[in-house]
């Protein structure tokens, strides 16, 4: 099938291309070379006026596995509200089912979802989560640097290339795209009584550090080829003057590379009045001498939500914070810990102000939109339906101000926000959301609109009126067309087609031997039996679930 998608205005950074007007080729959900004259399309899809960019890819979403199910069983009053209210937006996962994560995503561009903390224990789980969500391809990150296995291997001081093992073998039994640190090493200290734990701090009972840890399992990806970076939860999240700790965690990736994850919760100052203050001057002043650091932003945004996590000790920290007042600690055996708590960012609050304005910082200080990612860590700092707005607030400085006039005027006058003048542009947007966001993961095939790329593409329609500024916000909310793998599925915000998706994984080798190892210690220590751990194409049935890079 040969399909035209004519004149539209392609913002695509891979290729240089930022609002040129052209058209595009699919051939069998590939883009193709210009065919030439003469040559019959089977369709042809009119963008005068409109904006093409490749599909988007959400780098760090949390969509499945058990904080996700268990946030969902905790608020079952959100359910029925969306029932008697039919609420359009409902504020978070909580609400959702995988139909409506995968329908929302599409309606807003985005064909690629990478869901970022996925135990190794709930992978097969997660994965069939995963699979129950249509249209969008998904990828998973396991996580390690809390599990009792590692801890042991390096408390007898296994070599590198048997933690290298270690991890391969993790990647393949859980089909993950890459690996994920949680605070290494703090959710196993929890178990002993710790509730601050930072990155020089020794484990009990392993003698290794929180910095040990980061950095072996840094390295094992590293030297594994893993395309991702490690995707790194630092210490200390949400507390005052954890800049620190940021700044501290890029210095000790020595020039590897390393990517840190919802970054604008550890851009805090303790300075002013309060204790409390923006420090993301100080944080991107670190990043731009770090080339080799990645970051996400984790925006937060006004309104109801509810916070997941791995994180057992910054969870633990806020439940007294839970609104509406009930929350879930949870252990995982010989693996991990977690909590989720129900939270609420209120406009009127000093550090939710802060918190919004600091994120919008990061964006707009930002010298390397490449190195930048757009998230908000759904659902913890913002359901991922507001990115829409979010892109408003970024690339329109007239709404931007407005918003601000109703917000904590104490906390905003700690910040840079109210200088700054700068508006992100669409190439901006697609850098973050598209090219560079496809080249953090490894996936080649995706985020360009060059020929050879699948053809996801979205189309908006910027909706001029007299010259006016597009309402960037109901642009984003609602493409006026979608492709997935060339199938069109989204037309003028609705959904018209859900095919399924796939799971990106990377398996690279490793030494049979460690499976030994790892089997004796499931056997003394684990109730569930090696074989019923790892996940398997057949688990799927018989159609093809994973993509291997």
């Amino acid at each position: 099938m040969l399909i035209k998608l004519h004149n539209g205005a392609i913002y695509d950074p891979a290729q240089n291309l930022h609002g040129e007007i052209g058209d595009l080729f699919i051939r069998d959900g590939i883009i193709v070379a210009d065919p030439g004259p003469n040559v019959r399309f089977d369709a042809i899809y009119d963008a005068t006026g409109q904006i093409v960019m490749a599909g988007a890819i959400d780098i760090h979403s949390h969509i499945a596995g058990g904080n996700v199910n268990t946030a969902r069983l905790l608020l079952p009053e959100q359910h029925r509200n969306r029932m008697a209210r039919r609420l359009n937006h409902p504020f978070s996962t909580a609400k959702w089912s995988s139909t409506d994560i995968g329908y929302r995503y599409a309606r807003m561009g985005y064909t690629s979802v990478v869901e970022p903390a996925m135990l190794p224990v709930g992978a097969l789980d997660v994965h069939l989560q995963m699979a129950d969500i249509p249209i969008i391809d998904t990828a998973a990150l396991a996580i390690l640097g809390n599990d009792d296995l590692l801890l042991r291997l390096m408390r007898a001081k296994a070599g590198q290339n048997q933690i290298n093992d270690y991890v391969a073998w993790t990647l393949n039994a859980t089909r993950a795209l890459g690996l994920k640190v949680i605070n290494a090493g703090g959710a196993n200290a929890f178990k002993s009584n710790v509730r601050q734990f930072d990155l020089d701090d020794v484990v009990p009972g392993y003698g290794v550090s929180s910095r040990q840890i980061l950095q072996t399992l840094q390295r094992a990806a590293c030297e594994l080829g893993v395309p991702h970076p490690v995707h790194v939860h630092c210490n200390n999240l949400g507390t005052p003057g954890n800049v620190e700790t940021a700044v501290a965690t890029m210095e000790a990736a020595q020039g590897l590379p390393m990517h840190l994850a919802h970054i604008q919760f550890y851009a805090y100052g303790a300075e002013g009045a309060k204790g409390f203050s923006s420090a993301a001057a100080r944080l991107l002043e670190a990043f731009n001498r770090h080339p080799n650091i990645t970051m996400d932003v984790g925006q937060v945004l006004f309104g109801q939500t509810v916070t997941i996590s791995g994180d057992v000790i910054a969870q633990y920290s806020r439940h007294a914070d839970a609104s509406p007042s009930k929350y879930v600690m949870w252990d995982a055996e010989n693996e991990s810990s977690g909590g989720v708590v129900p939270y609420r960012y209120r406009e009127v609050s000093f550090v939710n102000t802060l918190q919004w304005a600091i994120g919008l910082e990061l964006f707009l200080l930002a010298e390397a939109p490449e190195r930048l990612f757009f998230t908000t860590d759904h659902p913890n700092g913002a359901p991922f339906t507001a990115y829409p707005e979010l892109i408003r607030l970024l690339m329109d400085a007239d709404y931007r101000r407005e918003c601000m006039a109703h917000l904590n005027q104490e906390a905003l006058a700690l910040t840079l926000l109210p200088s700054l003048k700068r508006e992100l542009t669409l190439t901006d947007i697609a850098t973050m959301t598209r090219s560079a966001a496809a080249k953090l993961l490894g996936l080649n095939d995706r985020g360009h609109l060059a020929p050879g790329a699948i053809a996801d593409i979205a189309v908006y329609d910027p909706g001029r009126r007299a010259g006016a500024c597009p309402d960037y916000r109901a642009m984003f909310a609602d493409a006026a067309l979608v492709f997935k793998n060339g199938r069109v599925v989204v037309e003028n915000g609705v959904v018209v087609d859900r095919p399924d998706g796939q799971a990106q994984t990377f398996t690279p080798d490793y030494d049979a031997g460690i499976a030994r190892t790892v089997k004796q210690h499931f056997d003394r220590f684990y109730s569930l039996k090696l074989n019923q751990y790892a996940v398997n194409d057949g688990d799927f049935g018989e159609r093809p679930r994973f993509h291997y890079l």
